[in-house]
């Protein structure tokens, strides 16, 4: 069986789809198992080895450190060559991914094209060298020693296997990782998300077709979440290990790691947008709810950059309650453009339970209108209650739910913050330049990490701090030869007398 096309699949049955996933080193001669993901008529095949097979995998991709060899610049060259190929509109293996991820996540394939385009040129060569500099400054450090401002010289080394465990219903998620990881030379263990592994797969498949000899130090396999024996065999194998999920999830994976082991963790996060009143004028407010309904909209707000709520202020042209309703008409208008999926279950259930809340609240209160009708696919809710804040940040039930909750000054919401400083992330927001930077103070001392412009929250920049972190400076380890060291060779040099 070769698991190293990209994205191989036939049909079983009529109107059904078997697609083969994942990536396992062209090299390697052991055994590995096999297990099915089922998406409704989509039946995913991925590797799945058992703790012995992993442990033969991470000893295979840590035997050819085969990008330890390049320079940096080459690697950029070769990722930005994949990503131009998953770009490309005329290429059928982009054609092909884009139809089997509208199946299995059951999101609208134009919203999925538009969205993942967008994501995607993230990580092109311009893209990968503002990424480089951000977090090292000098990307020649992860080539060779290069001389340091401070006296002598510095070289930074990424871990020879790096582990990651993705989660996460966002299409392309894992390449943050995974790219990072390429940009540091380390060989790769991968744990695919049981929600979506088809894009990881086809950037493995696609890059080893770029560069063959590289694909001997990756794998990029999946295992039950929880299960216990393989994760603690994985991470044994591991320098660094990188891991996103719930966190529980998280933490009962921490334990598993030896202490020696560097273990860097992204969790459940909450993000919220914020409006001034100088915003909220007749000239502003539509464009300003349009693209505030693109980030709720955009991957049907499964990310944790996800606006699921709107503080807006009071005093402004045009009201909260003005905003709100222009808010619940641009969704209205993507849901035609762009339908919501078919919601799980599980889904439903929880909207449910969500709506009825709202609706008790609003009968409870004369302040909290729920916009819409119960069969719209979004839900908008307005809390108008006298007060500077009238309630702390509460999630909503995804999938296009968010509330607008009017106050009297953005400032004002800082400290209802407090509760939730380790869960928050990103900001949109959009203020005066004065009020950016004073709010912006306020909103780093209580735990956000990352403020932009609404419309832009689910499309962070190349380079982003994701979580307050540098996503390549945490990789590395960083090697100094020291003044002394230099001033001792130099008297050793042959022209010295």
């Amino acid at each position: 069986m070769n698991t190293n096309a990209a994205m191989p699949l036939h049909a079983a049955t009529p109107g059904s789809l078997h697609v083969r996933a994942g990536f396992i080193p062209p090299g390697f001669t052991g055994e590995v198992n096999w297990a099915s993901l089922a998406f409704g008529e989509v039946t995913v095949q991925v590797p799945a080895p058992s703790a012995e097979q992993l442990q033969a995998l991470a000893a295979h991709v840590r035997a050819h450190q085969v990008l330890k060899q390049r320079s940096v610049h080459d690697i950029v060259a070769l990722i930005d060559r994949v990503i131009h190929r998953l770009l490309d509109r005329d290429n059928p293996q982009h054609q092909l991914l884009n139809g089997l991820l509208a199946r299995i996540t059951g999101m609208d394939e134009e919203m999925l094209r538009l969205c993942l385009g967008r994501y995607l040129q993230r990580f092109r060569a311009p893209q990968l060298q503002r990424f480089l500099v951000e977090d090292l400054g000098n990307p020649g450090l992860l080539d060779r020693f290069e001389p340091r401002a401070k006296g002598g010289l510095s070289m930074a080394v990424g871990p020879d296997v790096l582990v990651h465990v993705w989660a996460g219903n966002v299409p392309g998620l894992p390449l943050w990782s995974l790219v990072a990881g390429l940009l540091v030379k380390s060989s790769h263990v991968c744990k695919l998300p049981s929600a979506e592994p088809l894009v990881a797969s086809m950037f493995a498949a696609l890059l080893a077709q770029e560069s063959p000899e590289l694909a001997q130090g990756l794998a990029v396999v999946w295992w039950p979440g929880g299960d216990t024996q393989r994760e603690q065999a994985v991470m044994s194998c591991a320098d660094v290990v990188l891991a996103y999920g719930g966190n529980q999830a998280l933490s009962d994976l921490r334990a598993l790691v030896p202490i020696s082991t560097r273990y860097l963790a992204f969790g459940h996060k909450l993000s919220f947008a914020m409006v001034s009143r100088q915003a909220l004028d007749a000239r502003r407010v539509h464009a300003l709810a349009r693209a505030t309904a693109l980030d709720v909209m955009r991957f049907e707000q499964q990310g944790c950059y996800s606006p699921q709520l709107v503080y807006v202020e009071r005093a402004g042209r045009c009201s909260p309650s003005d905003f709100a309703h222009h808010l619940q008409q641009q969704l209205r208008a993507l849901a035609l453009q762009y339908p919501r999926r078919v919601l799980s279950l599980e889904e439903r259930q929880a909207m449910a339970t969500w709506r009825h809340a709202q609706e008790h609240a609003a009968l409870a209160s004369p302040h909290v209108h729920l916009l819409g009708d119960a069969s719209d696919p979004f839900a908008v809710v307005l809390s108008d209650a006298p007060g500077t804040c009238p309630e702390g940040l509460t999630p909503s039930a995804l999938n296009r739910t968010v509330r607008v909750v009017a106050v009297d000054a953005l400032k004002d919401v800082v400290p209802s913050l407090a509760p939730h400083r380790a869960l928050l992330q990103t900001v949109g927001l959009a203020a005066s330049p004065g009020d950016l930077l004073t709010l912006s103070q306020a909103l780093a001392h209580a735990g956000v990490t990352r403020i932009c412009a609404i419309g832009e929250m689910t499309l962070p920049e190349a380079g982003w701090h994701h979580d307050g972190r540098c996503s390549l400076a945490d990789l590395v380890q960083m090697v100094d030869i020291e003044q002394g060291a230099e001033r001792a060779a130099d008297d050793l040099a042959p022209y010295v007398d």
